[in-house]
């Protein structure tokens, strides 16, 4: 039986996607679990995820990095298949749920390097290498938002690949995502795709924007400015879903639709509380509306589980107050374009390190395999 309050999360239009995944949440049946019981219908991962998962991983990692080890696999060769193999097992717990939901749902998120966000082709081709990998119709390749990130996005799309677009922070880089978004679907068509079999989402980050500006808000120290804290972060996302709204009505992506393409849907990511002081549900049940995704680590999950007030829909009707938020905070000398711009390269290189803290902890693998190999 689901939880009650995930439940009505659910009925409210959200879809509830798991911030995390690991080979033992797999095999444990924990993520079977959520399924069932608290309205889990996606995953998705990035670089941080799996290395935690593989640092601290059980004895079937430590088996396939002694097989790849034995086979002369290098660093990057072996990552690409311990990486590739969860996500697949993952789309397949999950396919049941895509199937009851046309593709909608039942979605597993896999990122391509990091290292790679400002380089275009690159991008576009390591999207094409990990989706024919995984081998799922319910993966979703994740690309970064940075402006290189933008032409391998449509690229990505052209070829018929369902997308999550990750790492956006402002509205106009979102719009921008949109555009891409619509172009990609285009040239699909052109190039003879199926548009209905094509899906995406644009990976909206919230806590991290309060993050920013509540730090640059205790600098100034105003009563009028501390009282703007905590409010940043649920108002830029609000006038994202009106961008999405506006835009999604538009004659141009009338056209798509008619011709089967289905709308990127926003999602809310980042929606794990950092300051203590707000409520540990904020950055769920704040943004509730149809046709959008929360991704959260199991932490907020199980709040919203344990205590979570759905209201219905808390984001239309909003956007005006939103827009009265954003100039307070810019009448305080909170410069977004800055606050925005700054997210975005701090992001891509928190995903770097990440990446960098993966390879190591699988080259310090393989070594350990290959010797233990060489005693046997």
């Amino acid at each position: 039986m689901s939880n009650p309050r995930t439940e009505a999360l659910s009925q409210a239009g959200v879809s509830i996607w798991l911030d995390d995944l690991s080979r033992e949440r797999l095999e444990s049946g924990s993520l079977a679990t959520l399924i069932a019981e608290k309205n889990v219908v996606g995953v998705t991962t990035n670089p941080s995820i799996f290395a935690a998962a593989i640092k601290h991983g059980d004895a079937s990692y430590r088996q396939q990095v002694a097989e790849l080890a034995a086979d002369g696999y290098d660093v990057e060769h072996a990552l690409f298949e311990i990486t590739t193999a969860d996500v697949a097992e993952a789309c397949d717990l999950l396919a049941p749920v895509a199937a009851a939901t046309d593709g909608v749902d039942g979605r597993v998120s896999l990122e391509v390097d990091p290292r790679l966000a400002a380089d275009t082709a690159a991008t576009a081709k390591e999207a094409v290498k990990l989706h024919d990998k995984v081998g799922r119709d319910n993966v979703l390749i994740k690309i970064p938002a940075t402006l290189e990130g933008l032409d391998a996005i449509t690229a990505t799309l052209a070829e018929g690949i369902s997308v999550n677009v990750t790492l956006i922070f402002s509205l106009e880089r979102y719009r921008a995502v949109i555009n891409a978004f619509m172009v990609g679907l285009e040239q699909a068509k052109e190039n003879g795709y199926d548009l209905s079999l094509i899906h995406s989402v644009a990976s909206f980050f919230v806590s991290r924007v309060d993050a920013e500006i509540d730090k640059r808000l205790d600098a100034v120290g105003t009563d009028e400015a501390l009282a703007l804290k905590g409010k940043a972060g649920l108002a830029n996302a609000r006038l994202a879903y009106q961008v999405y709204e506006d835009l999604f009505t538009s004659e141009r992506w009338k056209v798509l639709a008619a011709a089967g393409a289905r709308a990127q849907r926003p999602l809310w990511a980042s929606t794990g509380v950092k300051d203590p002081a707000y409520p540990d549900t904020l950055y769920v049940t704040g943004l509730v509306a149809a046709n959008v995704v929360n991704t959260m680590p199991e932490k907020t999950l199980d709040a919203v589980a344990a205590h979570g007030e759905v209201t219905g829909d808390t984001i239309t009707g909003t956007y005006e107050e939103s827009n009265d938020v954003m100039d307070a905070l810019a009448a305080q000398g909170i410069d977004y374009n800055e606050v925005v711009g700054l997210l975005e390269a701090d992001g891509v290189a928190k995903f770097e390190a990440s990446w960098a803290e993966l390879i190591e902890d699988v080259r310090e693998a393989l070594a350990a395999a290959s010797a233990t190999g060489a005693r046997s």
